[in-house]
């Protein structure tokens, strides 16, 4: 059988191995579901038992998994959060993380891997938050509202920073692209905001429980022409998925609220039921284990990483803590922002690519990514006094 044949098989199986197994050593130990697929990724692929190894199906589906994951990152985005203080002050947070990541990168890796390393460091990972500040019901509460502004300035600023600094053109050009995209995507936003959408909530609601699912053909369209643009520009697709997730859920705020929680079911459903896990299993399956372990100082690398992202993006989160909040609550908004992984995962993908990173290095930091997602949550949500991580994470993972 050929590489992709086996993959179509194995893949599936261990998405459906990975939320067994987080749900029966949840009793003991709360790890997210994505610490499960992307270990028996490892397990599976070359640096293990070698049943899966990389080929073209799987990364293309990979990417729309990252893809999906993106789009429902933008879907969950609360744009209140974004205003004020809170807003402001996690902008420069993040902007703080960035400088002080690329001096750090500069230290370990000097040139452009200095810039994927900054901002891998500078990363937030929003789509596996917000479903822990959901179930904790914290996403209306001042905390979560902090935590949501750092999630979404902590994607949205490293997929700016990825177009500007690590695509084929010059920072002046790129820049002037990125604002022909912004125009375009500030135009959708434009429409899903004012355009008149009454029409489009009548069909979604007559179709939700047909065969002509209106609203997911809806949904693929819009994420497949931001997407498309994205490209055409040559401007990082994640930044398209994540627009695109924004212009959805403007189009279909004003529908029934039933309508709306059906419709974020099935997009949900096709994310984390299908697409997503593909992506993390993919990962794991590319990850360079035995590089990884061959290098002591790759090892140290991984533990320092996981440190410095503590310090370089955690610390500076603490600047968007709501007024008078108490220093529990400020380290665990810091532990909350210094959780990273999708950007991670997405940014050393193209460093190797363009061969500024080592398979090793990579593999090193999105090994820091991992410990991050495995522990802060966990620690963050501790201090916080809320609901048991493990449910969030194991029933509702991204």
């Amino acid at each position: 059988m050929e590489a992709a044949d086996v993959a179509l098989v194995v893949i599936p199986l261990l998405a459906v191995v990975a939320p067994l197994l987080a749900r029966g050593l949840g009793r003991w130990v709360r790890i997210p579901v994505v610490v499960f697929e992307l270990m028996l990724g490892i397990v599976a692929g070359p640096s293990l038992l070698g049943w899966v190894h990389p080929n073209e199906f799987s990364d293309r589906l990979a990417d729309l998994g990252l893809a999906m994951l993106f789009f429902v990152a933008g879907t969950e985005i609360q744009t209140s959060a974004l205003r004020g203080r809170t807003g402001r002050n996690a902008t420069l947070g993040w902007l703080v993380s960035l400088v002080v990541g690329v001096g750090l990168g500069w230290l370990i890796a000097p040139g452009e891997a200095a810039v994927i390393l900054g901002v891998a460091m500078a990363s937030t990972a929003l789509g596996t938050l917000l479903p822990i500040l959901r179930d904790a019901r914290e996403l209306d509460t001042p905390f979560g509202h902090s935590v949501s502004a750092l999630g979404a300035v902590g994607e949205f600023g490293p997929l700016i920073a990825i177009s500007v600094f690590l695509g084929t053109r010059s920072p002046g050009a790129a820049s002037a692209v990125l604002a022909v995209f912004a125009v375009v995507a500030g135009l959708a936003i434009w429409y899903g905001i004012r355009g008149p959408h009454g029409a489009l909530h009548k069909f979604v609601n007559a179709t939700l429980h047909t065969s002509g699912q209106f609203a997911i053909r809806v949904v693929f369209l819009l994420l497949a022409a931001l997407l498309a643009l994205s490209l055409a520009l040559e401007v990082d697709f994640l930044l398209g998925a994540f627009v695109a997730g924004l212009v959805w859920r403007l189009l279909i705020r004003d529908a029934k609220r039933e309508d709306q929680e059906a419709v974020e079911s099935k997009v949900e459903a096709i994310a984390f039921g299908f697409l997503v896990p593909v992506f993390f299993i993919n990962t794991g399956v590319s990850f360079d284990l035995a590089a990884l372990l061959a290098d002591p100082r790759l090892l140290a690398v991984l533990g320092v990483g996981f440190a410095a992202l503590f310090v370089v993006r955690g610390v500076p989160s603490m600047l968007a803590a709501p007024v008078g909040a108490s220093r529990r609550d400020r380290i665990s908004i810091g532990l909350m922002g210094a959780t990273g992984l999708p950007i991670i995962v997405a940014v050393t993908a193209i460093g190797v690519a363009e061969g500024y990173l080592t398979t090793g290095l990579a593999a090193a930091l999105v090994g820091a990514g991992m410990l991050s997602v495995l522990v802060f949550p966990l620690v963050a949500m501790s201090l916080r006094g809320g609901v048991p991580v493990a449910t969030a994470l194991a029933d509702d993972d991204a």
